[in-house]
């Protein structure tokens, strides 16, 4: 069965990329894999711009057959295109304070300081976004070839720091 693009029946279901309910009424993309525990397939559900940025391939698959009336269908494609090219900004899945200081950078290999900001890196593997390590703030550039990840790390973290985190994100590093 193929993926799909819909108005969200109840507002029960969450995001498989932020976490976060996905309102009744609100269009919605749902990728259907084989279901793990189960014949047949399951479907995941992603707010729009979180399937743009954590499954795009998926995603450019079902706006090929999406009416051309979709709202936002360009912007949707560029950002599912621009994730497809650099396979690391999929793997942003927002930031948070460091709440000791055993975690590395998976840039330069040092401790991240305990309270200091870390972004979270997260893998699909199998219906899954698994954790896969954290960076400091000041190294985003390099890991991630220079592009402009503000709007994505701002979604993915949680709404109580994003303000505080824009500031220090704005920052010159």
């Amino acid at each position: 069965m193929p993926h799909v693009l819909e108005p969200a029946t109840s507002g029960r279901a969450k995001c498989r990329g932020c976490a976060r309910p996905i309102a009744q009424g609100t269009l919605r993309f749902g990728e259907r894999i084989p279901n793990a525990f189960a014949e047949g397939e399951t479907t995941l559900w992603f707010h729009l711009p979180c399937a743009a940025w954590k499954r795009p391939e998926p995603l450019l698959a079902a706006l090929e057959t999406a009416p051309p009336e979709l709202p936002g269908r360009e912007t949707l494609a560029a950002a599912a295109r621009a994730t497809l090219a650099h396979r690391r900004l999929a793997r942003i899945d927002g930031a948070e304070r460091a709440p000791s200081s055993q975690a590395k950078c998976r840039h330069c290999k040092q401790p991240i300081e305990k309270g200091g900001w870390r972004i979270r890196l997260v893998y699909y593997e199998e219906g899954r976004f698994s954790p896969g390590g954290t960076l400091h703030l000041a190294c985003r550039d390099a890991y991630l070839e220079g592009h402009d990840v503000r709007e994505r790390v701002l979604h993915f973290s949680a709404p109580e720091v994003r303000a505080e985190l824009a500031r220090d994100l704005d920052a010159p590093v």
